[in-house]
């Protein structure tokens, strides 16, 4: 392990986002950062994992990461016990606002079709093409009848466009009425949170039930989704490869997730030195 630096003094939580941040593309978490992470709560620091992932997708992280911690999922729409493996709040969008975003999002985005994440469930349209396995019991109807029912995320892909294009169509219409970002700038896909939901938002109200102030959280992450929690968080740092926005946002850089960036710093904490 290196020196310690002082700016990682009086950190009391550690916040990072997963695919592409520990997560890498073989879908795996080192040895080395799953020791950081562990680590980080034995301690007596908190971990918050913070994702665009929605709970159906955490099994697999809550195991290899031993079941410790919370999650702040879908982009700050659940937050998730690790540990027992359930949801314990939801911030979702509502039915008129979902119904109307859609009605935005057609006009400047003619061709877009439509799905939505519920927590544990998944529905799409029939146009909707996942990208990944669906779950069973998966609804295949019209978004209308998906966004009748508050959802976590709304989903948003337009085959032959990019994130960032798509983004830049799609957030000043949606402008006061939901929040809009992108995960993957190589995807044609984009995810619509409820106004006000956020990364930073979720991770701030869990951060003020354990009495953690914002100057106390260590963040980091790589995607413009990440941008709103490195900008609240007292310290942020971007991996080496994160997208060209979270590079210039004047985040602290790190070594990129396969060189095990997160884990270069979390060994540097005090708290965790011997």
């Amino acid at each position: 392990m290196t020196g310690t630096d002082p700016a990682l003094t009086g950190v009391r939580l550690v916040a990072t986002d997963l695919d592409g941040t520990v997560v890498r593309r073989d879908g795996t978490i080192s040895a080395r950062t799953v020791a950081a992470l562990a680590a980080v709560e034995d301690a007596g620091l908190h971990l918050v994992l913070v994702t665009g992932r929605p709970p159906r997708w955490m099994r697999p992280i809550s195991e290899a990461t031993g079941h410790h911690g919370i999650a702040v999922c879908g982009n700050g729409a659940f937050v998730y016990d690790l540990h027992a493996e359930r949801v314990v709040e939801r911030f979702a969008l509502e039915p008129a606002e979902g119904a109307e975003a859609v009605r935005r999002i057609r006009a400047v985005l003619p061709g877009a079709a439509f799905a939505v994440e519920t927590g544990w469930g998944f529905g799409h349209e029939p146009a909707y093409e996942p990208n990944w396995p669906t779950p069973d019991l998966t609804r295949v109807v019209p978004v209308e009848d998906l966004v009748a029912e508050p959802v976590g995320k709304l989903l948003v892909r337009l085959k032959g466009s990019d994130g960032d294009a798509m983004l830049e169509a799609v957030a000043p219409v949606l402008s006061g009425l939901a929040e809009a970002t992108h995960s993957n700038a190589g995807d044609c896909l984009l995810e619509v949170s409820a106004r006000g939901v956020s990364k930073a938002s979720t991770l701030a109200r869990v951060c003020e039930e354990r009495g953690v102030g914002a100057e106390q959280v260590l963040a980091f992450g790589d995607q413009p989704n990440d941008l709103p929690m490195l900008a609240w968080a007292g310290l942020a740092y971007a991996v080496a490869n994160a997208h060209p926005l979270v590079l210039a946002s004047g985040a602290r850089l790190t070594g990129s997730v396969e060189g095990d960036g997160v884990a270069a710093v979390l060994e540097r904490l005090p708290a965790l030195r011997p």
